[in-house]
């Protein structure tokens, strides 16, 4: 796609301008509105350490921790400000040529259109699948996510390994993988060469505001993202989530949470489609794609209702009758039932 065709603004939209405070959040996909208590905890009792800088030791403690995780070695994983940070270092990849597949998160592609890498989008059509798609040979980056944001569509694993190619990397975006079960199409523990794995700790943990994530992969491809970033690139407090929620009580809490959000998922689909709303399905991540007779015009009777829905618009192969809408509990469901009954739909 021509860069002159390409509307930098909506590749810079994220929900969390949708939502204001007060609002009945939907429109970002963090899950509750703090960490739970022990994990504030742990982050509170290091606050009397900020006086001094995060130690290597720290680090290798964090990264070790992540390693085990996903049954990895420490020099597989790089630590990251969130998993934002790991597309705004894509472009140290020096790809000929990208491609980003569609609909999907939009800050890989404005972080590799910023920094002037050459770029193709690869549209995918309803259901959202990669059999319909056709990556250019030539592209030498792939990204895409899985689960998918807005879409919720979950790719098989070896639809994934298919896409690799000699001198190719494939970038998997894997922010919401934990909101899964049992995670059974992740790529996180596979060791590939040639795929880099994006991890966030934002939506399960409610994390937003300290930004933690990490890369796993192969080390000479993690050196050359990590290449001239500054010293202490993560603070304690960070490094301190990264390392608790990578421990095995906090995995096993994690996947009971997914657990539970599939079954208000599952209740979330059947109550929307009973007002006659299009629910994109099959949906594996904390959203949900839905499609209205006009968007915009149901975004703004929800707003003035105190709901907030993310407007879909800004994806590209979305159009303004999308909406993504963050899967939640029966009693902030029944508020976005009352309001879409309440504009009309």
């Amino acid at each position: 796609m021509p860069e002159d065709s390409v509307d930098h603004a909506k590749l810079r939209h994220h929900g969390d301008v949708d939502a204001r405070p007060g609002m009945v959040d939907f429109a970002v996909n963090v899950q509750g509105s703090a960490p739970p208590e022990w994990l504030r905890l742990r982050l509170a009792a290091r606050l009397e350490s900020l006086g001094r800088y995060p130690s290597a030791a720290e680090d290798l403690a964090a990264r070790t921790a992540v390693a085990a995780r996903h049954a990895r070695s420490p020099e597989e994983v790089l630590l990251l400000a969130g998993g934002a940070e790991g597309f705004a270092m894509l472009p140290r990849l020096a790809p000929r040529l990208a491609a980003v597949i569609h609909p999907s998160f939009t800050e890989p592609e404005l972080a590799l259109r910023e920094a002037g890498v050459p770029m193709t989008r690869v549209l995918l059509e309803p259901p959202y699948t990669l059999t319909t798609a056709v990556v250019p040979e030539a592209a030498d980056l792939v990204v895409l996510g899985n689960p998918t944001n807005p879409t919720s569509v979950l790719h098989p694993a070896e639809a994934i390994r298919a896409l690799r190619r000699p001198g190719r990397i494939v970038v998997v975006d894997e922010a919401f993988a934990d909101a899964v079960p049992g995670e059974p199409e992740s790529l996180a523990g596979s060791g590939d060469a040639d795929v880099l794995i994006l991890r966030s700790l934002t939506k399960t943990w409610a994390l937003a505001g300290l930004r933690c994530g990490y890369a796993l992969g192969a080390p000479e491809l993690l050196a050359r993202l990590n290449h001239g970033r500054p010293h202490w690139p993560l603070g304690s407090l960070q490094l301190e989530a990264i390392t608790a929620t990578a421990a095995s009580d906090a995995v096993a809490e994690s996947h009971a949470r997914a657990q539970v959000l599939g079954v208000e998922r599952d209740s979330m689909i059947e109550r929307l489609r009973s007002l006659g709303v299009r629910v994109h399905t099959p949906a594996a991540g904390p959203f949900l794609l839905i499609r209205v007779p006009d968007g915009e015009l149901l975004r703004k009777h929800l707003a003035d209702q105190g709901i907030a829905v993310r407007r879909a618009d800004t994806f590209p192969g979305l159009g303004p009758n999308h909406l993504r809408v963050a899967v939640r509990g029966s009693a902030e469901v029944d508020r976005l039932i009352a309001g879409i009954r309440a504009a009309g739909l």
